[in-house]
């Protein structure tokens, strides 16, 4: 049986890895290799990779954690953990068992975007999801908000910090009160609540979009509000409390009201998600682990 079983290899998951490889735990990562990231190119926020993309990110933390010859990486997707005497069997789709004295759940977050024709050429290239991890990049030009959720309001005066050139389009919805709009147009930012029926642009570069009333803006770029939901089921299928957010609850070392379940990353804190901060949970659950686990054994 091993020490632990690690449940996603994002930044939470491979942190934690390397926590628990130093803490000289036998440990193994399953990771069904499909990140939510992946459309992005790069990756910013994270001291000393800002700028690297998320496959360069993994292949890096791979290639340290290979060091340590107590932990190993297997892509495998899990579908079921179950108790067992001492621990935890975690089956994965291939039909393969391992058994662990704890569980760690780093499985992230999904996203679902907005229905809009040609929205998935530019998502990751010129549309984003988080001003602050692409903010930046992104200041100063004609941006749109792409809005179909009731905080379009507060995700707009985020985003008016970067740039002040901003369109508002919430495609057929009416999602703000008239108090919001009188304060988003005192700004100059525009609103846009006519359908859309087609984004256009080339190479992943986002140039105008079109309304189904035959009007079309110029923009260059912008950001997309998706909704977010756990990426698996394993967690609440186990009986892992959730908060009002959707997320996971786990006090300050990842420990989940299930005993011998820990959870970190995003699937955790569900806003922000960021790198460093799904990397920082994912160390502070693998101590908790390993401080469980030396307790338990003395």
């Amino acid at each position: 049986m091993l020490d632990c079983i690690i449940i996603g290899g994002g930044p939470a998951g491979l942190s934690a890895g390397l926590v628990l490889a130093r803490s000289l735990r036998r440990t193994i990562i399953l990771d069904h290799g499909r990140p939510r990231h992946a459309r992005t190119r790069q990756s910013h926020g994270y001291l000393t990779r800002d700028g690297a993309s998320p496959a360069e990110f993994r292949q890096i933390a791979h290639q340290e954690l290979s060091e340590y010859p107590s932990i190993s990486i297997m892509q495998e997707e899990v579908i079921d953990v179950q108790p067992v005497f001492g621990g935890f069997k975690a089956r994965m789709t291939s039909g393969k068992e391992v058994t662990g004295r704890k569980v760690l759940l780093s499985t992230g977050l999904r996203e679902i975007l907005p229905s809009l024709p040609g929205l998935q050429e530019y998502y990751g290239q010129s549309l984003f999801s988080c001003p602050y991890c692409d903010g930046y990049e992104l200041r100063g030009k004609r941006l749109v908000l792409l809005a179909e959720t009731m905080n379009v309001f507060s995700t707009a005066q985020m985003i008016y910090h970067w740039s002040k050139d901003l369109v508002i389009c919430t495609n057929g919805k009416r999602i703000l009160n008239v108090e919001q709009q009188k304060k988003l147009v005192s700004k100059g930012i525009r609103i846009a609540e006519q359908p859309i029926s087609q984004l256009s642009g080339r190479n992943g570069k986002l140039e105008a979009i079109r309304f189904k009333n035959g009007q079309t803006i110029e923009r260059e770029g912008g950001f997309v509000t998706p909704q977010l939901s756990q990426a698996s089921p394993i967690g609440p299928r186990l009986g892992c409390h959730m908060n009002d957010r959707g997320a996971l609850m786990t006090d300050q070392y990842g420990r989940t009201n299930i005993r011998g379940i820990y959870a970190a990353g995003d699937s955790t804190v569900t806003s922000p998600t960021q790198l460093i901060i799904a990397a920082a949970e994912g160390s502070k659950a693998a101590i908790g682990i390993n401080m469980d686990l030396v307790y338990e054994d003395f």
